[in-house]
């Protein structure tokens, strides 16, 4: 391969379940080097030797590296014996680990894909939290906040509706009601519990960059009050106002990734999760 950073790299996961984990691997790793260009070839489900020398022989047309995320010993072996035999880079995932796990503690692996995907409780209780997210975003059914876990509440460009999601994704169900001075707030956001209503913000400079941007988007005035340093500056006065009256915690997401904002409310969740009263309502 090319030293310089002109070359175009082509990378491909390999696997006999779902490749997510191993390209989250993979980009990330790669993401390090200074690359022209990664193209992704992504093979999952692979179940056959037959399968694999197609795939094979393009790896080694194109010099290409491998991500070997396999469960079957065989199949990881036989990919592994041809990487080697033709010089090409492989980098397998699983297989090292389960071998050092039972050497460890003398358990034999089931060498069955998808093992952690089957269907659970905690599966099914994702996917309710997820349409819970959708059919209570942006305060839709504010009767929804007596049956979540967590009611974000924030001004436009707090990232209410991205982090509903990812939270949903970790079986919370949240609910979010942006807020907007002129209009008039919902009475259940009075009524519910405030232990777990979270106030999102963020700093002026941010928000008025962000809502600049989105009106360039649009094709639209960015001159507008919604898009002015006052107009945010008035928002978010009344945002924390707000928190201060419902006495919940207020979370600022400036410089922050929606990740580390969800791990933030989801420590805040468990501490007030594990001493809330059992009813949702004053």
């Amino acid at each position: 391969m090319s030293k310089t950073n002109e070359y175009i790299i082509d990378y491909y996961i390999l696997s006999d379940f779902v490749g997510d984990t191993a390209e989250e691997v993979a980009t990330e790793v790669l993401a390090q080097f200074p690359f022209k260009e990664t193209i992704l070839h992504n093979f999952s489900n692979i179940s056959t030797t037959e399968q694999l020398d197609t795939i094979l022989e393009q790896v080694k047309e194109l010099d290409g590296l491998v991500f070997l995320n396999m469960i079957d010993t065989y199949l990881a072996e036989y990919v592994v014996k041809f990487c080697q035999e033709h010089d090409l880079g492989c980098y397998n995932l699983i297989q090292p680990i389960k071998k050092d796990i039972e050497r460890r503690t003398g358990l034999k692996p089931s060498e069955e894909a998808n093992a952690s995907y089957k269907l659970s409780d905690e599966y099914f209780r994702r996917i309710a939290a997820m349409e819970f997210a959708i059919n209570y975003d942006d305060g839709k059914n504010p009767e929804g906040f007596f049956d979540a876990d967590v009611v974000l509440l924030g001004i436009s460009r707090t990232g209410k509706t991205p982090l509903a999601m990812y939270l949903a994704n970790k079986g919370f169900k949240v609910a979010n009601l942006p807020l907007i001075p002129e209009s008039q707030l919902p009475r259940q956001i009075f009524e519910v519990n405030p232990k777990k209503i979270i106030g999102l913000t963020n700093v002026p400079e941010v928000v008025h960059r962000h809502r600049h941007a989105r009106m360039l988007e649009y094709g639209l005035d960015t001159q507008t009050k919604y898009a002015s340093k006052e107009r945010v500056e008035e928002e978010l006065n009344y945002a924390r106002n707000l928190y201060k009256e419902l006495n919940c915690p207020e979370l600022n997401v400036a410089d922050r990734s929606i990740e580390e904002s969800a791990n933030i409310i989801i420590d805040l969740l468990n501490l007030r999760l594990s001493n809330r009263d059992e009813t949702n309502r004053f």
